[in-house]
């Protein structure tokens, strides 16, 4: 059995990790740290997991004891809590957080397995992507792998309040969110360089913007995301489809659908579904994901999957809530 420490146990990724790692048939949970909740029950805290486990939060870090351990703090406090505890070499680490995404002077492989599955499953550490980068590169890896992103990307998409995270905020409360909407930090959302990094591995030298704009919606969970991009006139509706069915033939989790899609399709599972239409000369791309499980913790559970040679399903066969 593969032995799991979880760092930052009480929010929502944390409580997502635990609830899938609970019925894996080939891992255990050795621990799930947080300081402020030492010896609470993790019941206390995640009461959707009443019945299935009676574990404690740990404050004490039995690192040596474990094969691999995902960080599911806040952004910043994964570079953070590794400089302040080493942790053994052969502890394989997943990070949830944003510290580790960029390419620079560490070994963290990128952990999208539609694009990177053979490094995943040699690496030693694994940066999670962004749960918008997840649902937003989806929608536009198969026109990079054959060159066809030539001109300006217009993103909109919009995300469940689970995405703000446990802490509560003015803008997560719910008689705020509850039949409201806004945006946040548009053209300029942390996720957009992760973006930029996988389009330009498929197509270097990919320069244009990409115009994102989040929306905050009135919902829990999931990301209803639409792209829009010019494509050559020569392309064909058919061809394109064709591409995208070719580039996630053998994907674990995503999907082409030849139909509209929907958020309820894919909440509560790791699945992202992608549409395309063209009209005229613009394309328009659909893709959804639930942000807690593909663009968060299901996604790490399938980086951990391939890092220790299971299946990419293990742990991850989940029914969607579509009513």
């Amino acid at each position: 059995m593969i032995k799991v420490g979880i760092i930052g146990g009480a929010g929502y990724t944390a409580g997502e990790l635990i609830r899938l790692l609970l019925h894996h048939p080939e891992a255990e949970i050795a621990f799930v740290h947080s300081t402020s909740n030492a010896k609470n029950l993790l019941t206390d805290v995640h009461e959707g997991l009443l019945g299935e486990t009676n574990m404690k939060f740990t404050s004490r870090l039995t690192l040596k004891s474990i094969d691999v351990l995902f960080l599911c703090m806040g952004h910043g406090k994964s570079a953070e809590f590794l400089t302040e505890h080493p942790v053994p070499q052969n502890v394989r680490i997943i990070d949830l957080a944003q510290d580790f995404r960029i390419a620079g002077t560490h070994d963290y492989v990128y952990g999208l397995p539609e694009i990177n599955k053979a490094d995943i499953a040699k690496a030693q550490h694994v940066a999670n992507p962004g749960c918008f980068a997840t649902a937003i590169q989806l929608g536009l890896l198969p026109l990079a792998a054959n060159w066809l992103l030539h001109t300006d990307v217009n993103v909109n998409a919009i995300t469940g309040s689970t995405g703000a995270g446990v802490k509560p905020g003015p803008t997560t409360h719910f008689s705020w969110r509850m039949g409201n909407m806004s945006i946040y930090k548009p053209f300029r959302h942390q996720h957009i360089a992760e973006i930029r990094q996988s389009l330009a591995q498929l197509q270097p030298g990919f320069g244009n913007a990409i115009d994102f704009i989040p929306y905050r919606g009135d919902f829990a969970r999931g990301i209803f995301c639409t792209e829009v991009v010019r494509i050559d006139h020569s392309l064909s509706e058919t061809d394109i489809v064709k591409l995208y069915k070719q580039f996630y033939e053998t994907a674990a989790f995503t999907h082409y659908v030849d139909r509209d899609i929907d958020l309820k399709q894919v909440v509560n599972t790791n699945k992202a579904l992608i549409h395309v239409e063209k009209i005229d000369d613009k394309l328009l791309i659909t893709s959804v994901i639930d942000n807690l499980l593909k663009g968060a913790s299901g996604q790490a559970l399938q980086n951990m999957n391939l890092m220790f040679g299971l299946d990419e399903h293990a742990g991850l066969d989940l029914k969607p809530s579509a009513f």
